[in-house]
């Protein structure tokens, strides 16, 4: 499982260049992608597709070479395969015919973003990847990210990416945001701002709607836990609803509205109750 470069091929490791003149073909989500790669390096190896459409089908392919002996690297367009890309489902079928598995760690979007985001909360993070596409997957998806806490990292394509800014501005104005566009690219642009002040920082040039994008959402602070410190987006939210619901059904919404910790929410509905 070799990681490749996510932008500028310079990215590449060394111990990377060094497998791929060693192993007897390469298993890579688009061949096109991944021949001008290859070609870069000045290596020529087998192509093998293996993506999304094709995966099963293609890891029995692969496990065929295994079982003659080859060696077969598994690449995707950009980045460590398998994660958020095409690769999980030959690892897993690898594995269970007794092959051995070797992550060759390299070039990721998600850490880079992180690295950049300069979030220091403690908590760790979650890997969410691409949220559904549309419907009621997608808002039941974003409603789960926004009650989440800790830091988390999006990814996220060009033409969803007004869509999710939007809807972050709406729901969470005050959270926290680094935008990540074209990562190690010519073009990288990485912004931190609050989440409401990003729809606009979009519209404002046009450019800055291509690309790949990572989102990194960044952790509720500490103090956002204790109860009477809530933002006071998030503390008018609670207050309207309590007015018009039941305490439990108040909170719930409001963690879902604003992206507050639920139980800083709930202390402080009791404040708000016990004072009225």
């Amino acid at each position: 499982m070799v990681a490749t470069p996510i932008g500028n091929l310079a990215d590449i490791t060394l111990r990377a260049v060094h497998v791929l003149g060693l192993v007897d073909a390469v298993a890579a989500e688009d061949t096109r992608v991944a021949g001008q790669l290859l070609g870069h390096l000045g290596l020529k190896k087998p192509l093998l597709a293996l993506h999304a459409h094709n995966e099963h089908q293609a890891s029995r392919a692969v496990l065929e070479r295994l079982a003659r002996g080859e060696r077969v690297a598994v690449v995707s367009d950009a980045g460590t395969p398998a994660v958020s890309d095409p690769g999980a489902v030959l690892v897993a079928a690898a594995q269970a015919a007794g092959h051995r598995v070797m992550p060759l760690p390299g070039p990721s979007s998600a850490l880079a973003a992180l690295s950049a985001a300069g979030d220091v909360q403690p908590g760790g993070f979650l890997f969410v990847g691409f949220l559904p596409a549309k419907g009621g997957e997608r808002r039941d998806a974003l409603a789960a990210v926004l009650a989440e806490p800790r830091a988390q990292v999006l990814f996220e394509a060009p033409h969803r990416i007004g869509e999710l800014l939007a809807a972050l501005a709406e729901a969470a104005a005050a959270r926290t945001i680094t935008l990540c566009r074209e990562l190690t690219k010519q073009f990288e642009t990485i912004v931190t701002r609050p989440a409401g002040e990003l729809p606009a920082w979009l519209a404002a040039d046009a450019n800055r709607l291509r690309g790949e994008f990572v989102v990194v959402l960044h952790a509720l602070p500490p103090r956002a836990a204790l109860a009477g410190e809530l933002p006071p987006e998030a503390l008018r939210t609670l207050r309207t609803l309590l007015r018009e619901l039941p305490l439990k059904q108040a909170v719930a919404l409001a963690a879902e509205l604003s992206g507050q910790a639920r139980n800083a929410l709930y202390q402080r509905a009791l404040q708000e109750k016990g004072g009225a």
